[in-house]
């Protein structure tokens, strides 16, 4: 009898164990689903039957919905279910909270590329890989940074020189430029981006992005099995094998340069990092701390030459084609230029920092084309939404950044490209959180000062040579759903030389 009740208590524990979490699941499926949202279609394909098709249904979709269901909308697949956020409130109430900083399941798609880098981990892991990565973009690494900026724009330039008066796809010359500025900055190193490894390694970005789009709409492709049975599996492979190689090359090359930093005080903690290129940093924290090992630095390469080169890049792109839209702004933008390069006037840190007409009118272009337009969160425990519905901790929340900053309640005539909403005194009213182009918070973009510093170092060569005119336009852009923002068929725009032009 006693072994019976024995035998019978183990299984009641055990049931409470498996039971526990499996109510708590559903807990966390009832409260997204109390949130208005799309129509069902049926009950294993939920709502988001309404995504599939070509990318740019899916893109044109999901801007309906964050105008239609705002503040906060849910949609579902089977077993999973999200809240989707479009409301400067609810932002700031997740992304300011350091409870609430685990990515969420949709960046495991990432792992095979990425692994759990500063993109992907969370907890310890990612608190000591940023403070490993912080000083890579301290004040006096970025200044340095400036020389290799002017010249990578140079080679940029004289490229498009070959296209004066034509229209091109700037695209492919762009993704060039930033992955070269990248490679020579962070890495310390020349990628070769014009040899055909460089080329196959933009080009697998490209095709593994396809895959993980793929692959979102897919959720039962998590299960590692099941994906094993599709044949964009062998695929994604090979694909990972190839950007796995590149940046393994990449870290060699460093290494076999590499001269440890002197440590003579206790002060090598940052006075003598905050000297030290990113690779090198990792490196450092490898051979003399002890901090990370060599698959965590290729994890950490390969999330910084993809977030690095591809977000700007889209970035440049979008800025081109905004400029070359509105010629009056684009001659603004050129007579600050000319005022602030005076009597050849140095191209410095200082003298970037002065063209706060350009920085308003690139923060205008990320407000319209944010390079990331969504992030995606668990949340750390309990919360009440600006809407007024609870949200259980554990819950998938999508912030959709784009929708937020096309949102007409938060900014009027939202489509209208106008760098004065960023004036100082435009901006006092506005919720703190209404413009994320970086996200906010502590998992914050580590890297955008280095981004926008990059964009108007290559703005002002290109403009210091060309009149940008209009090929392409936002009415005609088709914008697709990827891992970065993108247009379906590139940016186009035409070049023309100011001399000739003059």
């Amino acid at each position: 009898m006693v072994v019976v009740l024995i035998i019978l208590a183990t299984i009641a524990f055990v049931l409470a164990l498996c039971l526990k979490p499996l109510g708590h699941y559903i807990a966390i499926i009832k409260s997204i689903q109390q949130l208005p949202g799309p129509p069902c279609e049926n009950f294993f394909h939920g709502n988001i039957t309404h995504l599939y098709g070509p990318p740019e249904k899916m893109f044109k979709t999901v801007r309906k919905w964050g105008l239609e269901y705002y503040p906060i909308y849910q949609n579902w697949i089977a077993h999973i279910s999200v809240a989707n956020v479009v409301n400067p409130y609810d932002f700031e109430t997740i992304l300011s909270n350091m409870k609430h900083i685990s990515k969420s399941k949709s960046y495991d798609m990432l792992h095979s590329w990425l692994g759990t880098g500063l993109l992907t981990s969370d907890g310890t892991k990612w608190q000591t890989r940023r403070k490993i990565l912080t000083p890579a973009f301290h004040f006096n690494i970025l200044q340095e940074f400036i020389k290799i900026f002017n010249e990578e724009t140079e080679v940029l330039v004289q490229q498009l020189k070959k296209y004066s008066n034509c229209s091109i796809d700037v695209t492919e010359y762009i993704s060039a430029f930033t992955l070269s500025t990248i490679g020579e900055t962070a890495m310390g190193t020349n990628f070769g981006t014009e040899t055909s490894v460089g080329r196959e390694y933009k080009k697998s970005i490209q095709e593994i992005g396809e895959i993980l789009k793929y692959k979102l709409l897919r959720p039962w492709l998590l299960n590692k099995l099941v994906y094993m049975c599709d044949s964009n599996y062998w695929k994604e492979k090979n694909l990972v094998k190839v950007l796995h190689n590149f940046t393994n090359n990449v870290i060699a090359s460093r290494q076999k340069n590499f001269k440890p930093v002197e440590q003579k005080s206790d002060e090598f903690s940052y006075s003598k990092r905050k000297r030290l290129a990113m690779l090198d940093l990792l490196l450092t924290a490898k051979n003399e701390e002890n901090l990370i090992d060599d698959v965590g630095i290729r994890e950490e390469v390969d999330t910084f030459m993809f977030e690095g080169h591809d977000t700007t890049a889209v970035a440049i792109c979008f800025a081109l084609m905004c400029f070359a839209c509105h010629p009056k702004i684009q001659e603004r933008i050129f007579e600050e230029i000319e005022e602030t390069f005076l009597n050849d006037t140095k191209l410095d840190y200082k003298s970037l920092q002065e063209l706060k007409y350009m920085e308003r009118c690139i923060k205008e272009v990320l407000r319209l084309y944010p390079s990331v337009p969504f992030i995606a969160r668990y949340l750390g425990e309990d919360i009440v939404t600006y809407s007024g519905h609870k949200l259980k901790a554990g819950s998938m929340v999508h912030l959709h950044i784009y929708d937020l900053h096309h949102n007409p309640q938060v900014y009027p005539d939202p489509e209208k490209f106008d760098p004065d909403r960023f004036l100082p005194e435009n901006c006092l009213n506005r919720h703190n959180f209404a413009y994320v182009p970086f996200s906010a918070g502590p998992r914050n973009c580590i890297g955008q000062k280095f981004a926008i510093l990059e964009m108007k170092a290559v703005l002002v060569g290109i403009l210091k040579e060309f009149i940008l005119e209009p090929v392409d336009t936002p009415e005609t852009l088709v914008m697709k759903t990827d891992l970065v923002l993108r247009s379906l068929n590139g940016v186009k725009v035409k070049f023309v030389p100011r001399k000739c032009a003059k």
